[in-house]
């Protein structure tokens, strides 16, 4: 068995065709399959499905693939160790965050980037599930992800901050004067909320119902942006995260009020798979976790107006 066999795997895992699994690792669609079927017959079992196309995994080739992940991130951190040695931390950092952790993603990577200039990122926006299986595929380093709301399984987690809740709404509407506004209140009036497949969603829902009421949006999006267009340019006010506000600020024409009774935070962590030894790029990224207090520069107390 050698590495790249277990590259044709999880390339063909990851393309579902042949011919772009063979592009991908920029090898022929006859050498990429010669390579997997030399896999099977070493490891003496089954491992893809096949017709006149590629119809997926066997069961077998499944576990297979869960293994060949594992060995091909070993070999990938093995080369980022010696390459670290030779000329500093250099590679790419894969970080998937739920939408609304995103504003607060930069505060970690600037210092990242300044301490490793070598360190290249790239930020996807994704739901905790993704994140849950982008981690466990390899196909992401870390997540910023809830830690105590339906957290990750099979992760290591670092707490970051607290994350609030306020009602985002024009200054001239209904609630616009008001110095707190009550969750079962914020109920009664038009609302533009993150979709149905949002944890932040599931979690305002289980709040609203805390407060024995229930919302009805009438607009929904995953779209932290277009909830405040909506707002802005209509009647809509909509819950936010107060970690949106260290982006945005609170613009011209609205409000920015602290939702109480409950008065209620999730933890928002750092989330990465639990193995040993730790990635890298991981480790480094922790490091700057160290010296970041995510909790003071995200202050509520210093945005909302």
């Amino acid at each position: 068995m050698i590495v790249r066999q277990l590259e044709y795997l999880a390339a063909l895992a990851r393309e579902g065709h042949f011919g772009r699994a063979a592009a991908a690792c920029h090898v022929s669609q006859p050498t990429l399959s010669a390579g997997i079927r030399r896999l099977e017959e070493e490891l003496g079992l089954p491992i893809v499905r096949r017709t006149q196309r590629y119809e997926g995994l066997t069961p077998e080739g499944e576990q297979v693939l869960e293994w060949a992940r594992r060995v091909l991130a070993d070999v990938d951190g093995l080369h980022g160790e010696v390459r670290a040695m030779r000329h500093g931390l250099t590679g790419q950092l894969r970080i998937g965050a739920i939408p609304t952790s995103l504003s607060s993603v930069s505060l970690l990577t600037t210092p990242l980037a300044a301490r490793h200039p070598g360190v290249r990122v790239a930020v996807y926006s994704l739901n905790s599930m993704q994140i849950e299986r982008g981690l466990h595929a390899f196909e992401l380093d870390v997540g910023f992800s809830y830690l105590d709301s339906e957290p990750l399984t099979g992760v290591r987690g670092l707490p970051l901050y607290r994350e609030r809740y306020v009602l985002l709404t024009r200054a001239d509407g209904p609630l616009g004067d008001r110095a707190t506004v009550g969750w079962a209140e914020a109920a009664t009036v038009p609302l533009a909320l993150l979709t149905e497949d949002m944890q932040n969603r599931r979690i305002v829902n289980g709040i609203f119902r805390d407060a024995g009421a229930e919302p009805r949006p009438t607009v929904e999006t995953n779209s932290i942006s277009t909830l405040y267009g909506h707002v802005r340019d209509g009647a809509w006010s909509a819950v936010i995260a107060t970690a949106w506000l260290h982006l945005f600020a609170v613009p011209e024409g609205m409000r920015a009020i602290p939702l109480v009774e409950p008065a209620t935070t999730r933890s928002i962590g750092l989330v990465w798979l639990d193995r040993d030894p730790e990635p890298l790029l991981t480790r480094a990224l922790l490091e700057v976790v160290r010296d970041v207090d995510l909790e003071a520069l995200l202050d509520p107390g210093a945005v909302v107006g």
